[in-house]
């Protein structure tokens, strides 16, 4: 059933003029410079280290994160630099968790800097909390030591922490760890589950004085606030188009292609508001995944289709001719920008409508305040001190 809604709905879409609406789904499409796919890809690097308390009290910020992830990503892939779109990368780390090794300080590198957005949803959503101890100081001088940041002055290098216990427990200074990230300049940023007085008394906003990060405070338990918009149901139908223009190949092919499937499903068992927010993900340039996908791979030049065996190949493409397995990709691909060119403009007027009614909701005190919207304030506040500019669009 669901499928022969998404081809009724992808079918009106094409054929009806929806008063108010399908004209300016039209205009947007046509006229806007789509920031989603034209600008090119920037050296500058936007790195984003996630340290996650998973201790028994956070399942409330674990379940944030999951809800907020797209909404980050999209955030975060909405700077340019010089007017070329940064590389996204992100990595994970949790602690205090009794599961992990005493010997490690309770601490996990769950996924080092990566651009695999379906990886890095995966490995979110895996995520699950046991009391243990929370070592802050020296979670952050593991992510300092162990990840690859980069070097360059002008990329933005965050780490985000989140907990609840006093900052100072566990064998690493954590003053010395936010000096060095200090000099490194990484940022640390720290999210207090809890009241924001306590959060003071257990010095979390020490550390991000220190490292010139920013402090936060928020109530972990708190339901994320979603705003349903009349896009979303239309912009998850595209998507669901835009799934079938993947083929995998290899051995990881099969694998990743059901990941993707699976992190759509992930995503819209919180709500189709969510949902719309990861396929807003999968529009934009930072969603490659030529390490699995044959159109990926071909476009950007990891695979020579004339020179894979055939047994490396999608079922597809197996026998063809080399003439038919080109057709195939262009055909393919060209399906593939235009599903994600779609929603791209349908994205424009999501957040028109999102903003309007962020302020109605401003103007009656209602302000969201979640994991989501702390890591997404200190991503503008930081990228504008750099030089990044954030990408402005709104319908003609």
């Amino acid at each position: 059933m669901k499928n022969i809604m998404t081809t009724l709905l992808i079918g009106l879409l094409g054929s009806l003029s929806i008063k108010g609406y399908a004209v300016t789904l039209e205009t947007s499409f046509q006229y806007v410079n789509n920031p989603f796919l034209k600008p090119p890809v920037s050296e500058r690097k936007i790195q984003i280290a996630i340290l996650f308390d998973t201790s028994n009290s956070m399942d409330g910020l674990i379940d944030q994160a999951k809800a907020r992830v797209w909404n980050i990503v999209n955030e975060a892939t909405s700077y340019r630099y010089q007017n070329e779109i940064p590389q996204l990368e992100i990595a994970l780390f949790q602690y205090g968790n009794s599961r992990l090794q005493a010997t490690s300080n309770f601490i996990q590198q769950i996924l080092p800097f990566s651009t695999d957005l379906d990886e890095i949803s995966k490995q979110l959503f895996a995520l699950t909390t046991s009391g243990g101890s929370e070592f802050c100081g020296a979670v952050i001088q593991q992510s300092l030591d162990e990840l690859s940041w980069s070097s360059h002055p002008n990329d933005l290098k965050m780490i985000y922490i989140a907990g609840n216990e006093p900052f100072n427990q566990g064998p690493i200074d954590y003053k010395k760890a936010c000096q060095f990230s200090k000099d490194k300049k990484v940022f640390v940023n720290t999210i207090y589950c809890g009241d924001y007085s306590q959060g003071q008394r257990e010095f979390w906003n020490d550390c991000a004085g220190i490292s010139n990060g920013n402090f936060f405070h928020i109530d972990a338990n708190k339901s994320i606030q979603q705003i349903a918009t009349p896009q979303d149901p239309i912009i998850n139908a595209y998507n669901d188009s835009l799934n079938k223009t993947y083929y995998g190949y290899g051995s990881l092919g099969n694998s990743k292609k059901m990941e993707q499937t699976a992190q759509d499903s992930n995503a819209e068992q919180y709500s189709q508001a969510i949902k719309a927010e990861r396929s807003i993900s999968k529009s934009k340039t930072v969603y490659k995944n030529d390490s699995w996908d044959i159109v990926d791979a071909v476009e950007n030049k990891q695979k020579d289709i004339t020179k894979m065996k055939d047994e490396e190949l999608p079922t597809e493409l197996k026998g063809k001719t080399t003439a038919e397995k080109e057709k195939f990709i262009k055909d393919k691909s060209q399906d593939r920008k235009r599903y994600q060119e779609k929603i791209a403009a349908l994205a424009i007027e999501r957040q028109n409508y999102l903003d309007a009614e962020a302020k109605k909701n401003a103007e009656q005190g209602k302000v969201a305040d979640d994991f989501g919207t702390s890591v997404n304030e200190t991503i503008k506040l930081k990228a504008v001190e750099l030089g990044f500019e954030k990408e402005v669009i709104k319908n003609p």
